[in-house]
């Protein structure tokens, strides 16, 4: 990659729309612009799991402002990545269909493993080299993610299912702070976080760091009153819980430091930091710099080859995990992406849809391992679950319906590949 080439990340988060504009320069990103709206999209669920439509034009129209600042980007330099809330929504196709039209650039709907890795790719980037053992936390809108790593590799992830805007929503009715409602939220959050103590052991790391929009906002407010900055003690988290119950509604709260695009999600966001304090008997949590963002940023600087391509390495891993044939597969590779460029009308994306083919034709034979009896099956099955880092959810799927396609029609296969 060139010096001064821009590249731009997209985070359509539960929460907030991000937009990350950045040089490139000798392996570093230098920020150019940033971009932040509040759209609160995971507030727009409703019990069936679908948006609402106010909340999807909530998105639509944010990221026609973005597209604007994207105007002239090529397809290479711009990732999209969407998390908790269009991983949960029925109807995300109905939102992503029109919202990729109107931003110009693909989304790609992340698992919570693939978010957690762009979590800690950022996060490890923005801070000094160091052998420190490292426990990155992030406390999204609908989903917190934990991450064990050294240096810029990740040791082990995970994903849960609780967040700013889903706990303010379930737990803080009409964004009333009261001890009950305080300790029934954080009950409730130890409950879902308490199987990563056996995850991520005490024994294994030495630092914690919390990233992003809650540990970033709770930071700030602590900062703003006398408490040390860049960082959350159990001291000071103790003092602004006791501060949202004085108040008793979060539009009575009066905090330096506290942004009103915080308000209405600060209550869950504190409830599910407390649980993690009292769970991994914290005293102090660094904040850190980086995040999802960034690491889609640096992810874009490894997809210019194969050898730092993160979905190479993946596919690599696949295929040694169920002992595929890997001679046989790379001449079925070979022969299907010949075949592709004999066909294939003209289209700029034609390289994109033939390494995405040469992927799905080195792993087809995966199901084998489980039985050859319906092999082609297993293997879809196994590429629509697997946690594929480097890999969207859509992208996953696109390649297990390749896999399942080759016995029996195709007819079976154009409404899942009809777009591409």
């Amino acid at each position: 990659m060139q010096n001064g080439t821009l590249l731009a990340a997209v985070d359509l988060g539960s929460n907030s729309f991000r937009l990350e504009i950045g040089r490139y320069d000798s392996g570093h990103i230098e920020r150019v612009e940033y971009l932040k709206e509040t759209v609160r999209q995971g507030s727009g669920l409703d019990e069936n799991k679908n948006l609402s439509l106010v909340a999807m034009e909530r998105g639509w129209e944010c990221l026609a402002r973005f597209a604007e600042r994207l105007h002239g980007f090529k397809k290479n330099q711009v990732r999209a990545v969407a998390t908790q809330t269009l991983r949960d929504a029925r109807n995300r196709d109905d939102f992503l269909r029109k919202a990729q039209a109107i931003l110009g650039f693909t989304i790609d709907v992340v698992s919570g493993h693939e978010e957690a890795r762009l979590i800690y790719q950022g996060v490890s980037h923005l801070l000094p080299q160091s052998d420190e053992r490292r426990l990155v936390m992030d406390i999204g809108g609908r989903s917190t993610e934990i991450i064990l790593g050294q240096g810029y590799a990740p040791i082990r992830m995970e994903s849960y299912r609780l967040g700013s805007v889903a706990w303010s929503t379930r737990y803080f009715p009409r964004n009333q702070f009261t001890p009950a409602l305080l300790q029934t939220a954080v009950i409730a959050a130890k409950a879902v976080l308490d199987e990563a103590l056996d995850t991520f052991s005490a024994s294994e790391w030495t630092v914690a760091y919390g990233s992003s929009g809650t540990v970033g906002a709770v930071a700030d407010i602590l900062g703003a009153n006398g408490f040390p900055q860049g960082v959350i003690t159990r001291d000071g988290l103790n003092w602004l819980a006791d501060r949202m119950l004085r108040a008793v509604n979060a539009d009575e709260l009066r905090l330096e430091g506290l942004k009103e695009d915080r308000r209405p999600v600060l209550g869950g966001g504190v409830s599910v930091l407390l649980a993690l304090f009292d769970l991994f008997e914290f005293d102090v949590m660094q904040r850190a710099e980086g995040a999802l963002r960034q690491g889609a940023l640096y992810d874009l600087i490894d997809r210019e080859t194969d050898e730092t391509d993160v979905r190479e390495r993946t596919v690599r891993w696949l295929s040694e995990r169920f002992s595929v044939d890997k001679a046989q597969a790379q001449r079925v590779s070979d022969v299907a992406t010949k075949l592709f460029s004999q066909v294939a009308t003209a289209d700029p994306l034609n390289g994109r849809y033939s390494q995405k083919l040469a992927w799905a034709a080195r792993l087809h034979e995966i199901g084998t391992h489980i039985s050859h009896t319906s092999a082609h099956r297993h293997g879809a099955y196994i590429l629509d679950h697997v946690d594929a880092p480097g890999f969207s959810m859509p992208e996953l799927h696109r390649m297990s319906q390749l896999v399942l396609g080759q016995r029996g029609k195709l007819r079976k296969l154009e409404a899942d590949l009809g777009d591409e």
